[in-house]
């Protein structure tokens, strides 16, 4: 027999026997084969060790390329595992996927495992990738399967064994005596696996439930050179130091405790900022023509069911019975809003209709998902619908883009990521509609000189949307604002206007979410801003430290004239050293240090000092004022001091 390969290049290899992609790549040199992690044929992501025996396109994936080092840390997880099961035979071994940036693998062990562990696995997986063993690939039955894991006493692998539908492919892994399962592709050779760290453990359910297991999660990361491997160990460093949860805590701003998981305990400073984000936005969606509503916290089940979340999101919403009814604790914003839309008869002229909440809602998040203020189970989102006729939905979906770009901008964001989420297979309303909706969305994002990636099949069951993602200071990406367009919920629930021609049309629904959670909002902030919020942000603009007693009198009289200008000051007056009150102000990230002593009492002025360290001199109180006022209004981001006498100086 005899058969040809076509390279990515379209040029041709004859062979007369079959081979897999380890031959071909050695066929055509050695430092390609050395590099090959995986490889496509006919466009399917398969293992190196794949045999190939008749006409076929063959793609080789080397260390070059992003899908190899997803291959590379799922293979990177199977080590784990067989290091574990040397230091532990007890271990039972549950699943261990591939994340951004890593993977992990679930356990359970005799005892609990503790960070100080890591070490002794880590040098274990060391010394097995370094003897370059083969990792060989079996396809099996699913009675082979289970005989082979109930050999091994692995009842999470038989669970998942017995839940794998009928006629998908099976394959075990043999890394020597370990035998691990996946649908891979895997490396063929431990050589592949050098620079990897194992980083943390945190606890996690089995299957995500509740009621399941605990078991513990081994996090690990891994890359194909070691200056990759170094700068993303000195990324998460950052990313530790820069932990909302302990800047919050240095700041004063919240706590968060067992007795209300997932729910958020705000102290004065953190509610300052709270506030001032609420009112922002407030003033905001005031200014752009939204009516801000309020809906109630409790609403009768059936209309959960009606509305179609009861469907979707039954399992992540709180309910209760009173009375003989069921209520469920809002968990979504829509459905009241579309009772609102019912209140009388609409016309076709009251079109477009904005509604905006701060909705309080409640989603009853799994415990292990929940993250400081990044994922809680109580939150408050800056909500609004928009209510028009489908020849309005474009100019809408574009002021609500261009309203989004406004905010981000305001608090700092100028680098946001855009996505088109399209058809999901399972939906309502018919093909011409959402063809219709989606050219509109395009549209939309092409008149707003947007750049854009389009996300096949990840739209809402009612319609496409639109997400914008934040891009902070380390470069991740947080999903914040949607624009969404729904064609289902007011049909579903009776939302009717009357069109200019006299007949009952329905509107088109535009579900809006600038900021998302405010306190999802707020966790990114602080890790952005790390060392200090834009001073319009800041909870506590100014603090005024006497050096001594005797300057306590005019240090309050400073604060109340800073107060008096509308800046959220505070007088330090404790007998402490001033360097000593320093320190633990720049600790609690307070953006302007305003000293006093015998002379600035004498000349009516402050010394500015900035976090920084910098040391601005003495100032006249009142240009102070006028510059943080300036500053406070236009929204700056940094500390400016050029409008301040002696501005030289200050450079």
């Amino acid at each position: 027999m005899s058969y040809s390969v076509t390279l990515p290049d379209s040029s041709t290899r004859d062979y007369s026997e079959p081979k897999s992609l380890d031959a071909i790549a050695q066929d055509i040199g050695s430092g390609l084969a050395k590099a090959t992690v995986a490889g496509r044929i006919g466009g399917d992501l398969v293992d190196a060790s794949e045999v190939v025996s008749q006409d076929c396109s063959v793609e080789l994936i080397t260390t070059s390329e992003p899908e190899a080092l997803e291959v590379m840390r799922h293979s990177c997880a199977h080590l784990l595992g067989h290091a574990l099961k040397q230091l532990i035979p007890e271990a039972r071994m549950a699943i261990g996927p591939v994340i951004e940036n890593g993977f992990y693998y679930d356990v359970e062990t005799p005892e609990p495992l503790s960070d100080e562990f890591l070490p002794q696995l880590e040098e274990r997986m060391r010394e097995l990738a370094r003897e370059d063993y083969e990792v060989v690939r079996e396809v099996v039955e699913r009675e082979r399967a289970m005989q082979v894991f109930e050999t091994r006493a692995e009842p999470y692998k038989q669970e998942i064994v017995r839940d794998i539908p009928d006629g998908e492919i099976i394959a075990l892994y043999h890394h020597q005596e370990y035998i691990d399962m996946c649908r891979g592709p895997h490396v063929t050779n431990t050589r592949h696996i050098r620079h990897f760290k194992l980083t943390h453990l945190a606890g996690a359910y089995w299957r995500g439930e509740a009621s399941g297991p605990v078991l513990t999660r081994i996090y690990g990361t891994a890359f194909f050179s070691k200056a990759e491997l170094d700068a993303h160990l000195k990324y998460l460093e950052e990313a530790a130091r820069r932990d909302h949860r302990r800047i919050g805590r240095a700041m004063g701003l919240f706590h968060l405790q067992d007795e209300a998981p997932g729910m958020v305990f705000w102290h004065g400073k953190g509610w300052t900022l709270y506030q001032i984000c609420e009112q922002y936005m407030r003033a905001r969606l005031k200014d752009a023509g939204y009516q801000e509503v309020h809906t109630p916290q409790l609403i009768d089940y059936s209309l959960w069911e009606r509305s179609g979340h009861a469907d979707k999101f039954g399992e992540g919403m709180f309910s209760l019975n009173n009375q003989h009814r069921d209520y469920a604790v809002k968990p979504m914003n829509c459905p009241g809003h579309v009772q609102l839309f019912n209140q009388g008869l609409r016309s076709y002229r009251e079109l477009p209709l904005r509604f905006a909440e701060f909705g309080i809602l409640h989603r009853n998040e799994p415990s292990g998902t929940l993250h400081g203020l990044l994922r809680v189970r109580k939150f408050t989102q800056d909500d609004g619908h928009i209510f028009c006729a489908m020849d309005q939905l474009q100019d809408e979906v574009e002021r609500a883009i261009a309203f989004n770009f406004d905010v981000y901008s305001d608090f700092g964001f100028d680098s946001v990521e855009v996505m088109l989420s399209t058809r999901p297979e399972q939906r309502v309303g018919s093909d011409e509609v959402w063809d219709r909706a989606e050219k509109i969305l395009e549209d939309a994002l092409q008149n707003s000189a947007l750049e854009w990636t389009v996300q096949p099949g990840e739209g809402a069951f009612y319609g496409p949307k639109i997400e914008l993602a934040l891009r902070d200071c380390l470069n991740r990406t947080w999903q914040c604002g949607t624009v969404q367009v729904d064609f289902s919920m007011p049909e579903r629930l009776g939302a009717e206007y009357v069109a200019e021609d006299g007949s009952r049309q329905t509107p088109v629904m535009v579900h809006r979410a600038v900021l998302g959670s405010l306190e999802r909002f707020i966790g990114v902030l602080l890790e952005h801003y790390d060392t200090g919020l834009p001073l319009w942000l800041a909870p506590v603009q100014a603090i005024v430290l006497n050096i001594t007693d005797a300057h306590a009198e005019y240090a309050r009289r400073v604060g109340e004239q800073l107060t008096a200008a509308g800046i959220r000051t505070e007088v330090d007056l404790r007998n402490e050293k001033i360097g000593r009150k320093i320190r633990e102000h720049t600790l609690a990230r307070i953006p302007y240090h305003l000293v006093v002593g015998e002379r600035e009492m004498s000349e009516n002025t402050v010394a500015v000092r900035l976090p920084g360290g910098e040391d601005y001199g003495a100032h006249p109180v009142s240009d102070v004022i006028a510059l943080l006022r300036g500053i406070i209004s236009g929204r700056g981001l940094l500390p400016e001091m050029s409008s301040v006498e002696d501005s030289s100086k200050l450079a």
